[in-house]
């Protein structure tokens, strides 16, 4: 007790002394323990459009490992499974990359005309997940993007035919519900640890009409309320062990907050459901926008959380192979956590031009997102609390920062978006610190590892990750 008050003082009287005598050379930092935020959940990343490709167990599993060990690779928490809309069986696709074309549990038995679950399909994506779960994957959430091909208007798992009509008949609901239950059922009996289903993705894009490149289904808010309440009730009548996620809105911005309210609105989902998904794309650098959400849940749905369930950059203008990539994904990173008080962040497709890693000519890319996201996910663990961070980057919108806590540990992350290095002061008392950093010369490398020191410098263009103990 003695210690920690002594610390608190002399923090303060050190914060003091910066922000009168310290020279603009030397930026200080430290966190505030006290003032809490959002106790975070969980990182993780979809297999979407890419799993199925694998045809290397090799591969495989070093994608696996690279994604999901703590000690050598991220140490990713979720492993998000997409429960296909068909594509790939659908004589009459509409759908050209092939890559995008998903293959179904759910197929037709040409001798009685009738449709039949078969679980050894989709046999590459399935052997993905396995290796996911073997490295350290803790949840798997299955989402779809789309009902079943069969069971759409338009005979298309890629939306209607026409802009912005929703593609799912009514009387196609509840067969809509048991089609997905039933699949998760399926994979909780084989002791996959589903913690989630997300049977909406996106409703709010127009998804079909003239042109098509994936597979999306349109909903109305009121129709996203309704499907959604179906599955909630459904859920609870078989006691179902897992969680409902939705409805994944495709964007976060004011123009949709329909989706949030009506959600909310719903007493069937206000009570089924503590947490509401959305995508952070269209909004990366509007500050503005990300604040408003955050604002919005904290003054009017205090007790419910905000998930960030997919992200990469749209559209894509960054070379991959650059710092700048990662410089860019880590910025939305913390934007995220510190604005809009996400308890938990995924990227998109994990491997793909625009993921972590690629293939390319047969040989595994590994990308500076990567090294990025491993400055998070690789020390910011389930249950830790995001606390408030103490600078004087007042004013030098180029360094940014957040901090989270186990009370044991503190984890801090700094980005440093300028050409010029920076020369930072760390205040408060430690016994010891870690510090691994990413920038033109290293990949997330520990540069440090023992007493605490006051002073670093960093780098230009460079990620930072502190472990003050």
């Amino acid at each position: 007790m003695f210690k920690a008050i002594i610390c608190v003082i002399l923090a303060w009287l050190q914060s003091i002394t910066f922000s009168i005598f310290t020279s603009e050379e030397v930026q200080t930092v430290g966190v505030n323990k006290y003032e809490k935020h959002q106790t975070f959940e969980n990182f993780g990343t979809s297999s979407a459009w890419w799993s199925q490709t694998i045809d290397s167990e090799e591969t495989a599993r070093e994608i696996a490992r690279l994604l999901y060990d703590d000690e050598t690779g991220l140490g990713l928490d979720v492993y998000r499974y997409n429960i296909g809309g068909g594509e790939k069986e659908n004589p009459n696709t509409r759908i050209g990359d092939h890559n995008r074309r998903t293959e179904s549990f759910y197929v037709l038995n040409e001798e009685t005309g009738e449709y039949e679950y078969d679980f050894t399909r989709d046999a590459n994506a399935r052997r993905m997940l396995d290796m996911a779960v073997e490295y350290g994957a803790k949840e798997v959430i299955l989402f779809c993007n789309s009902p079943h091909f069969s069971m759409t208007a338009s005979g298309h798992a890629s939306g209607g035919l026409t802009d912005y009509a929703s593609n799912l008949p009514k009387e196609n609901y509840h067969a809509f519900v048991d089609y997905v239950l039933t699949i998760a059922d399926w994979f909780v009996a084989q002791g996959y640890p589903v913690s989630a289903i997300s049977p909406i993705n996106e409703p709010q894009w127009s998804w079909g009409g003239a042109w098509v490149g994936q597979e999306g289904c349109h909903y109305s808010a009121d129709e996203t309320v309704e499907v959604l309440e179906l599955f909630a009730t459904e859920m609870q009548k078989r006691n179902s062990p897992y969680k409902l996620s939705g409805p994944e809105s495709g964007q976060l911005s004011p123009e949709y907050y329909e989706y949030i309210d009506k959600f909310f609105a719903s007493e069937i989902l206000n009570g089924f459901c503590d947490t509401y998904s959305g995508h952070s794309y269209w909004i990366d650098n509007k500050h503005w926008i990300k604040a408003d959400i955050g604002k919005k849940f904290a003054e009017q749905y205090p007790d419910k959380k905000l998930e960030m369930s997919e992200w990469c950059e749209l559209p894509l203008t960054i070379d991959s192979t650059t710092i700048d990539s990662g410089l860019y994904m880590a910025n939305i990173i913390i934007q995220d956590f510190n604005l809009m008080n996400a308890v938990s962040w995924q990227s998109w497709t994990a491997v793909n031009g625009d993921g972590l890693m690629e293939i390319k000519d047969g040989e595994l890319v590994v990308y500076n997102r990567y090294y990025a996201y491993k400055h998070f996910s690789g020390f910011i663990k389930p249950g830790m609390t995001r606390i408030s961070v103490l600078d004087s980057f007042e004013g030098n919108s180029k360094i940014v920062s957040t901090a989270f806590t186990d009370g044991e540990e503190t984890v801090l992350v700094l980005i440093n978006n300028e050409e010029t290095s920076q020369n930072i002061s760390f205040y408060g008392c430690y016994d010891s610190m870690e510090i691994y950093l990413t920038d033109c010369e290293h990949d997330c490398k520990q540069i440090h590892s023992g007493n605490f020191f006051r002073e670093t410098n960093l780098t230009p263009k460079s990620i930072m990750t502190v472990i003050l103990k």
